[in-house]
């Protein structure tokens, strides 16, 4: 009883952790894509920055690199570069091409 119970831990623990980091990045990036044109450039670099250091906590390092790269081409106003760094870092996401997992019914 107590084995499945820990390896239950162990799977909730791991769920939490890539809610916490890809799910989140991914629901950032979105949101952040869909309303650029009215944020200001830094909050959108600061944003960026944000993105890529979950992305880099969940494991994914190219994204991370890309979306760190996007934020330096907002701090150096190549709007041109960041919208094709941020494509890039967009396809290369993971959880853009991870099925959504199926939703449970119960709740304890």
């Amino acid at each position: 009883m107590e084995i499945s119970r820990k390896k239950l831990r162990s799977e909730v623990l791991k769920r939490i952790k890539y809610v916490k980091t890809c799910v989140m990045a991914r629901e950032l990036c979105l949101l952040v894509r869909t309303n650029r044109a009215v944020l200001e450039p830094k909050d959108v670099r600061d944003i960026c920055l944000y993105i890529s250091n979950l992305c880099r906590e969940g494991g994914c390092s190219e994204p991370s690199e890309l979306c760190q790269k996007a934020a330096d081409a907002i701090g150096s106003k190549d709007e041109k570069k960041y919208l094709e760094l941020c494509a890039q870092s967009c396809v290369k996401c993971g959880e853009a091409k991870r099925p959504r997992p199926k939703k449970e019914s119960y709740v304890a």
